[in-house]
């Protein structure tokens, strides 16, 4: 019994001298309880609408401002012709507008209700469907308390479903499958392949080659910036042919924004692969650092909008955000590059960065 307890002691050496081990065993059940309790809510939170009323109207007021004092929206623009829907949807600052006709009060009082209509960013499926869930309540609410202070019965809307009108879940997930696809391919195996040099003891016998280190390493991460190409041909052409999500817009800017994503990738996974002595590590960095923030926090999955202001800082950090964001757009909602011009600066900024910071990493260790 003694020698068991001295094998139990020596374990608990072991893992308390590990401040790795430490790490997960201790920081990452904390951090995955954060992650998983905040990020992964599917509930509507802070989304930007604008409100259409072509005239001044009291009774639009009123439900703008109820929609403006509730958790679930945020009135940012006020729209005053039916030209400018287009303008702002394009533009990302709103993903619903609630549009009132001329005279709206006026016309609270005819037999057949009100018509209005709500126009939402349908490129996420779900989350088009809660948008116009939870206004419809909001705006039925209001109705209620006026019929019963003698106003009309109910109000009448349309929903209008922009950019896709079908409401397939084809159009949400397939941005979020490329972003996180490259990164695996790009971020995971460049860090698993180098350290793997590290490991087999053959980095050695490449580094007093007469090439120089940095082209070794460059070398490496070539192969993977090949086959992210390759990939991203399949899923675009699967998407097209098989799932029956168009391009709607340009290819050529598609395929810009694409290879300035795979390059941030792949400088990420050099950075990580300087840092990591063993691929065990590299997974862990890689895996639970990247796949696990990508999944819970680009707006993959869970709108961005309804996190709290914590996780929206971390979430643009993550070059997935912002490569998914500009794909929406691109693919999606068929717009020009103008529109995508914010993530293609970002994304291109976090590959200069990241570059820069992986060959400081990887002179230091050399030298």
């Amino acid at each position: 019994m003694r020698e068991f307890g001295a094998f139990v002691k020596k374990e608990f050496y072991h893992i308390l001298r590990d401040r790795r081990t430490m790490l997960i065993v201790l920081v990452m059940p904390v951090v995955l309880i954060v992650l998983f309790g905040f990020a992964l809510s599917t509930e509507v939170r802070n989304v930007d609408i604008a409100i259409l009323s072509p005239s001044p109207d009291p009774t639009v007021r009123q439900i703008a401002d109820r929609l403006d004092a509730s958790e679930y929206f945020t009135v940012t623009r006020w729209l005053d012709t039916p030209a400018r829907i287009d303008e702002a949807m394009k533009s990302g600052e709103v993903q619903l507008v609630v549009a009132f006709g001329q005279h709206f009060s006026g016309g609270m009082f005819s037999p057949d209700g009100v018509q209005m209509q709500m126009i939402v960013d349908a490129s996420d499926a779900n989350m088009a469907q809660s948008y116009t869930s939870y206004a419809s309540g909001i705006i039925a609410a209001f109705a209620g308390e006026m019929a019963g202070a003698g106003g009309p019965q109910g109000i009448l809307s349309q929903v209008q479903f922009l950019y896709n009108p079908q409401m397939k879940s084809a159009y949400n997930f397939v941005p979020g499958i490329m972003g996180l696809i490259m990164m695996l391919i790009c971020a995971m195996m460049t860090s698993i392949s180098i350290v793997r040099e590290k490991e087999t003891g053959t980095m050695e016998v490449l580094l007093v080659s007469p090439v120089r280190p940095i082209y070794i390493v460059v070398s490496k991460m070539v192969p993977y910036f090949v086959l992210s190409c390759i990939n991203l041909a399949t899923i675009l052409l699967l998407s097209v042919f098989v799932l029956d999500v168009p391009v709607a817009g340009s290819l050529a800017a598609l395929w810009l924004v694409s290879l300035i994503y795979i390059i941030a990738n792949l400088s990420l996974g050099l950075l990580i692969s300087t840092m990591a002595r063993q691929q065990v590590i590299a997974l862990m960095f890689s895996g639970l650092l990247l796949m696990m923030p990508t999944m819970l926090l680009s707006g993959m999955i869970f709108p961005i909008e309804s996190m709290p202001w914590p996780l929206r800082g971390i979430s643009c950090l993550l070059p997935a955000r912002w490569y998914i964001t500009a794909v929406r757009k691109l693919m999606i909602q068929g717009l020009p590059m103008l529109f995508a011009w914010k993530e293609t600066v970002i994304l291109a900024s976090m590959a200069v960065v990241l570059i820069g910071a992986s060959l400081k990493k990887l002179n230091n260790r050399l030298e």
